[in-house]
């Protein structure tokens, strides 16, 4: 009859009865099935220990269970164990596992490819203090009397490479079946294990290890036995568990919280998503325009094999510096392919609703596996780095400032790098790991990544004060592991960089003024939080894509009070730190007094002229305090969650902080994101006409002359599929002989004249001068045609490009054509 399995608590109060259990899963054995029992009864009874040996039959169709019979009947501390069905052998060595009553437990395979007499290596090392002792083919020393099949063995070291990067680092053999466990321990890691098939050992130690128990690997006799059960197909269902393994079976309560996230950011972008094609995000000024830009002409560049860090499409023939702006090479490179199927908007689309989502996701994932118990109090605190008010401004224009879904991930692979050497582990791995998230987050935003790093050092500081014996300790070999991290990311990003700062068309710094936080935008609420003032917010900030503080002011009340609250911690002074000092910092070089015309010098002159430091906005400072902060509210929601209750008083407390904690989060609360229609694209453009004026290698040039203001031609050329380019546009270049970065083009003559006219209205004098200085910007364009599309002043711009050039325009597609291809 088959033997039911006790339930997990009886198998986590089970006290073990005889020193040793022996487990060997049994399928269709019954050819080698007798020398192995006979073999293990011999050696058990050398042993001075009572012992008990356990045959888990897993559904045989031959004679195993008889055989197997047959032998309890000659002794009777042979237990049979049986399925009525095959389940695999995961299945079968749980079942005897959660069966067995020994102090320790031994597993074997039936065939023992690994001697019974080994179990003595073993014994020895958990007799120095393990938890488990592994039997190993893969350790010097280990020997191997009959190989496998040469195929066999390179699948079996590949698979051995992906479980020990995947699932169980350090182990090198973790197949074969030869292992020894302690027994309270393996029950209770088999009684919450799931895998039936072949990838149990893999659960088990990776339970194992997860749980900080010792497990330690020993180098065995083995020899291959023919007759093996695993075949071919065996090894990619192995990996198919061990994905299982790693990630998880998709669960709805594991799926609730990424859901949650998503939704409200489809919320937020509503109406993006409704309209993708002719939907603009009414407050990003030109800045949806270029990212949509940068987006095109990366796919373009992807499609034809082109150098992605460089362009000439705009600013012809001079062209931009892709590394040195913001495109942002890690997201929009793979996603070339959505970009070319469905167009730049919807990648647009995608990345502002999907960052704001991962993010925040990133940051739960963050604060639940390393500061808080209730998962639920991670959410709130994912919830809030994700969808703070900072954050909600850059989703206006700036994405970014919205994929930070990195920064979590970098933090706690540091957090790994300290804890491995705090227990002595190597920490090479972590190490490069770590270096291979920086090069990857270079790709992906290199001024959030200065701020990160910039919270992490004031982190650090605040923790070294807060808690020096610990800081004191780990410094030492923290600071190695980050060399080791930073040999990894520099080769990675060299080349890159290196184009950045010395390529065609780079630059040093960026001309931006000192744009500090007003320290009333601290505590006041954002343009599109819930309890905000647009006009407030728009008197405290440079514009609505920088709104990059407006906390509120119930938040910063709450937030002292938390950091007060739970000062015994040293983490918790060291967020407190962080943020007040970035929240300070972010004050810029010279902070007003309220209510006076007077400022005083502010801590970011310290920094303003260190490299990299004197291009970042200095109010941008602001956006370091919110993971502090959202892994403050965390931490304080979790106590509420978690803290028993000791009396009416302690209830009364509890409701408070709830109350608190609404107060200070309701009002931040985002709304949806305003979208208007825009303008629609010429015909000339749209239908192909502009093929029939501009030849390959020549441009095309608006009238205007595109800049940061005024960015159509943008969207022109990803209508005209990258087709042709144009002079000007909106990006980041060199100026003057020092180099210095400003936006936009260099300006010349011609773009100046245009520009005036289209902000005046008025048509000037046209003389032989500016004629000449005409015809040599168009010969610096290689301009085969001026185009000018209805706009304000249109008359007066039509009227000054026909003085300029000498001949009428053609109307052609909706627009003005000068064809000036002899002009020159």
């Amino acid at each position: 009859m088959p033997k039911t399995q006790p339930s997990d608590a009886s198998v986590a109060t089970a006290t073990a009865t005889v020193g040793l259990t022996v487990i060997v899963p049994a399928y269709n054995e019954e050819d080698r099935l007798a020398p192995t029992l006979t073999a293990i009864r011999a050696h058990l009874e050398t042993l001075d220990a009572e012992w008990e040996l356990i045959v888990v039959d897993d559904g045989s169709t031959d004679g195993t269970v008889a055989l197997t019979e047959a032998a309890r009947a000659e002794e009777p501390r042979i237990r049979l164990l049986s399925t009525p069905a095959n389940r695999g052998k995961g299945h079968a060595v749980r079942t005897g596992v959660l069966a067995s009553r020994g102090r320790r437990v031994l597993v074997t395979d039936a065939d023992l490819a690994t001697p019974i007499e080994e179990l003595d290596l073993l014994t020895r090392r958990m007799d120095e203090g393990a938890t488990a002792a592994v039997g190993s083919r893969a350790l010097p020393g280990s020997r191997i009397a009959v190989r496998q099949h040469a195929l066999r063995e390179v699948m079996g070291r590949m698979g051995a490479r992906l479980i020990r990067a995947a699932a169980v680092p350090g182990i090198h053999d973790t197949q074969c079946g030869f292992k020894l466990f302690d027994g309270d321990k393996v029950r209770t890691a088999f009684a919450r294990s799931r895998l039936d098939g072949w990838g149990y050992d893999v659960e088990i130690l990776r339970f194992f290890h997860q749980a900080d128990w010792e497990v330690a690997e020993v180098p065995v006799r083995w020899a291959h036995q023919p007759g093996s059960k695993v075949r071919p197909f065996a090894y990619p269902t192995v990996l198919a568990e061990l994905v299982r393994l790693r990630w998880g079976a998709p669960r709805p309560a594991r799926l609730a919280v990424p859901a949650l996230y998503l939704f409200c950011a489809f919320v937020l972008y509503a109406g993006l998503w409704g309209g993708p094609g002719h939907s603009y995000l009414a407050d990003s000024g030109q800045d949806q325009q270029q990212w949509e830009w940068f987006f095109a002409v990366t796919a373009d560049n992807v499609a034809h094999l082109h150098n992605p860090l460089f362009s000439d499409l705009q600013n012809y023939p001079l062209g931009v510096n892709l590394m040195a702006n913001t495109a942002m090479l890690g997201l929009s490179v793979p996603l070339a392919p959505l970009t070319l199927a469905l167009g730049a908007h919807v990648t647009w689309a995608v990345v502002l609703t999907g960052g704001l989502a991962a993010t925040a996701f990133s940051w739960y994932w963050l604060i639940a596996r390393r500061f808080v118990r209730s998962r639920w109090a991670a959410a709130l605190g994912g919830a809030f780095c994700g969808f703070a008010p900072p954050m909600i401004s850059h989703g206006n224009a700036h994405p970014n400032f919205v994929v930070l879904f990195m920064m979590p991930l970098i933090i706690d692979r540091m957090l790994r790098l300290c804890e491995g050497l705090a227990r002595g582990r190597r920490a090479t791995r972590d190490a490069v790991v770590l270096g291979l998230f920086l090069a990857y987050q270079i790709f992906l935003g290199e001024e959030a990544l200065l701020l990160a790093l910039t919270g992490l050092v004031l982190f650090a500081f605040g923790y070294a004060l807060a808690s020096p014996d610990t800081a004191r300790a780990l410094a030492p070999r923290l600071l190695r592991g980050l060399g080791i991290a930073a040999l990894v990311a520099v080769p990675l990003v060299l080349f890159p960089v290196a184009w950045q700062f010395y390529g065609p068309q780079s630059y040093r710094s960026v001309l931006h003024g000192q744009v500090g936080n007003n320290p009333m935008a601290l505590l006041e609420f954002a343009t599109r939080s819930l309890a905000g003032d647009a006009k407030i917010a728009a008197s405290l900030s440079v514009n609505r894509t920088e709104e990059n503080a407006f906390f509120g002011w119930p938040l910063l009340v709450v937030a002292v009070a938390i950091v007060v609250r739970l000062r015994d911690q040293p983490r918790v002074r060291a967020l407190g730190f962080t943020a007040l000092a970035a929240a300070v910092l972010s004050l810029g070089q010279n902070i007003p007094l309220l209510g006076t015309d007077r400022t005083l010098p502010g801590p970011w002159r310290l920094v303003a002229k260190m490299p990299f430091f004197e291009s970042v906005l200095e109010s941008r400072t602001a956006m370091v305090c919110v993971p502090a902060l959202g892994i403050l509210l965390a931490l304080a929601c979790d106590r509420l969650a978690v803290r028993r209750l000791r009396s009416e008083r302690e209830s009364s407390r509890r409701l408070l902080g709830w109350a608190a904690l609404a107060v200070a989060l309701l009002p931040l609360v985002p709304t949806p994101y305003r979208v208007t229609e825009r303008a629609p694209v010429p015909a000339f453009i749209a239908d192909g006409t502009w093929r029939e004026h501009v030849r390959p290698g020549r441009s095309l040039v608006p009238v205007p002359v595109p800049a940061p203001s005024d960015t159509a031609a943008l969207g022109w050329q990803i209508e005209a599929d990258m087709g042709f380019a144009f002079p000007g546009g909106y990006f980041n270049g060199p100026w003057g002989p020092d180099r210095t970065g400003i936006y936009g083009p260099v300006p010349r003559p011609t773009s100046d004249l245009l520009r005036t006219v289209r902000e005046s209205g008025k048509v000037p004098a046209v003389d032989n001068r500016q004629r000449r200085l005409f015809e040599n910007d168009l010969a610096f364009w290689r301009a085969d045609a001026l185009v000018l599309a209805d706009q304000d002043n249109v008359t007066a711009l039509r009227e000054t490009v026909t003085a300029l050039t000498g001949s009428r325009p053609q109307r052609v597609g909706g627009v003005w054509v000068w064809d000036v291809q002899g002009a020159r």
